[in-house]
């Protein structure tokens, strides 16, 4: 089977899984607790406001019809309007006013994880049976073993009293501001701007990167003792190549392999860590936005943020194909039926 042809397969099959998914989101929002014509109305409407409500949102139709113009909806981009959080505002419109607050912060906590993680783990495999590999070890499993919100919670109790725990103010360190939530994105290219953003940001982004770097620090350990104890490492050592070029062109690249699902994981990571990341630490985000709009019933916006997660899973799993290719030549299409 060619590149193109596996390709062309892989884009079919992600059809029935959008499809299957965007139903299960339906059926999840439909049959929820919530009424949005009650969240609408407020607890002072009348039934007669709540059944005028519930005919313009279009609830008092058949749940097939209502099924039938959602799946239309989504698979067609019209993806309606907000009926609660602000209505008459078109979901992608809020959906873009705070998705880059959700990137800005998604790409340190990949950032982070990728950066620590993986050169701690590729370190502690290289010097593995030493005091730094079991300090490196024991960090990352009790790292990954601290829940999200349990350490969101205790980071925002840490910089809230920064000042009598550590003698310095969280708030006014680096430089001098008010701001402490939604970091402000207008102009990034201003040094005071960029500051303020990345300040209000790290912490948010050292909780969501948190269960993905521990992840990663272990499995890129596992992954270089399982490298540099095979044969073609042994009869590259036989062969005199010296040891830096030992590491960079024969263990590296091997051990990257099985790493590559927890990169490409780390979207799984941010859509539903960042669900309670930006809301312990404020930040308004997609993750804030899915929150607010599940609670107060705004089946819309709730959809339309689903229907887009469901998309970038089933995209990322595509490129996961792709970067093995990559890594590693030997990973071909042939084996697939």
């Amino acid at each position: 089977m060619t590149r193109w042809r596996y390709f062309a397969r892989r884009m079919v099959l992600s059809v029935p899984i959008l499809i299957f998914g965007t139903t299960a989101t339906f059926w999840i929002i439909r049959a929820g607790p919530i009424d949005p014509a009650a969240a609408i109305i407020g607890p002072d409407g009348d039934q007669q406001a709540y059944q005028r409500v519930r005919e313009q949102l279009g609830l008092d139709e058949p749940l097939w019809e209502q099924y039938i113009d959602f799946m239309v909806g989504m698979f067609t981009g019209d993806f309606g309007q907000s009926w609660v959080l602000n209505p008459d505002t078109p979901a992608t419109v809020m959906i873009s006013q705070y998705a880059p607050r959700t990137i800005w912060l998604g790409f340190w906590s990949v950032l982070i994880a990728l950066f620590i993680g993986i050169p701690l783990g590729f370190y502690a495999g290289l010097n593995s049976n030493s005091w730094s590999d079991y300090l490196a070890s024991f960090g990352g499993i009790v790292w990954r073993a601290m829940p999200n919100f349990w350490l969101a919670v205790i980071l925002v109790s840490l910089l809230s009293q920064s000042q009598q725990l550590f003698g310095f103010s969280w708030q006014n360190w680096i430089i001098r501001t008010n701001v402490v939530t939604s970091p402000p994105l207008n102009n990034l290219t201003d040094p005071e701007t960029f500051l303020i953003a990345l300040k209000t940001t790290i912490p948010a982004a050292l909780v969501l990167g948190s269960s993905s770097m521990g992840n990663e620090m272990r499995i890129g350990r596992t992954a270089i003792l399982e490298t540099k104890n095979s044969n073609y490492v042994e009869a590259a050592k036989a062969r005199g190549i010296p040891g830096r070029s030992l590491v960079w062109k024969h263990i590296f690249r091997n051990a990257l392999i099985p790493l590559v699902p927890i990169i490409t994981g780390e979207a799984f990571l941010l859509i539903g860590g960042s669900v309670l990341v930006e809301t312990v630490f404020a930040i308004n985000g997609l993750g804030f936005l899915f929150f607010q709009a599940t609670v107060n019933g705004d089946l819309p916006l709730v959809g339309t943020l689903m229907f887009i997660f469901i998309l970038l899973i089933v995209g990322l799993n595509i490129v996961q194909d792709l970067m093995y290719t990559l890594i590693d030549p030997r990973v071909g299409y042939e084996g697939e039926a």
